[in-house]
């Protein structure tokens, strides 16, 4: 997988879909005004902005491993303290925020339950630790359909429905397994609309994720195969839904 990509190319590619996601997902983890906040894998801010319309930029902090996206957060939130750190390794001292949010984090950490420790270590006792994943394993994830066209071509392809968190139950079994508790999981759906198949075609093209990666190995003619299934099968203008796991707990 990658994400060395422009702020841009990872915005179009999934912040059309992770947009809509960040106020069901901050409404789920009760994100209230006066708090202070941690967003966690923030890449370019589809979540930070919504946080900071909700508790001002001043309270607002984020780290994301990717250098281009901590610097796509400053530009883009001046007030939010942004920091380049993993989850597992998050630099704050314990117990430092009253709400520690991940949106579509927890299926690319290194160590899923490492990095839910992390977010309950710097979470105040008590406060909600969340996290959202695309139903990748469902099959009611954004880029299901894309994925169901590519296994017509590679049946064996990794399509991402084996991340961490993919299927129900595997979010909270995470969050449990990292020691916090009353946890509860829910789905979450957005729906995105695309007025052309072009506009929901190129952004595969720009190397953004396993997805984007994979279109960017396709020789030449494979890529056109794959773009004329696409075409034939997604008629526009159609709408897509998506689904995403979302599972929260309290930090004891």
């Amino acid at each position: 997988m990658s994400f060395a990509v422009a702020a841009t190319a990872y915005d179009s590619f999934m912040g059309r879909y992770s947009a809509p996601l960040a106020p069901l997902f901050a409404d789920f983890a009760r994100v209230s005004p006066e708090q202070r906040v941690l967003d966690v894998g923030a890449g370019p801010g589809a979540l930070t902005r919504e946080l900071v319309s909700r508790v001002g930029a001043e309270n607002v902090y984020a780290v994301e491993p990717w250098e281009q996206f901590v610097e796509a957060l400053r530009e883009r939130f001046p007030g939010v303290t942004s920091l380049r750190a993993s989850a597992e390794s998050l630099p704050f001292e314990d117990e430092s925020f009253d709400g520690v949010l991940a949106q579509l984090v927890v299926h690319f950490m290194t160590d899923p339950v490492a990095g839910l420790r992390e977010m309950a270590r710097v979470a105040r006792p008590g406060a909600v630790v969340a996290a959202s994943v695309w139903d990748h394993g469902g099959g009611h994830g954004p880029l299901s359909p894309y994925w169901d066209l590519v296994r017509e071509l590679e049946p064996h392809v990794d399509d991402e429905s084996k991340l961490a968190g993919a299927f129900a139950g595997d979010l909270s079994s995470l969050f449990r397994q990292a020691g916090l508790r009353d946890v509860e999981e829910v789905a979450l759906t957005v729906h995105v609309h695309h007025e052309t198949f072009e506009e929901w075609w190129e952004p595969y093209t720009l190397g953004v994720g396993p997805a984007g990666a994979y279109v960017v190995r396709l020789s030449q003619e494979r890529r056109a195969e794959l773009r004329a299934r696409a075409a034939a099968r997604l008629e526009a203008p159609f709408t897509i839904e998506a689904r995403a796991w979302s599972a929260r707990g309290r930090a004891s």
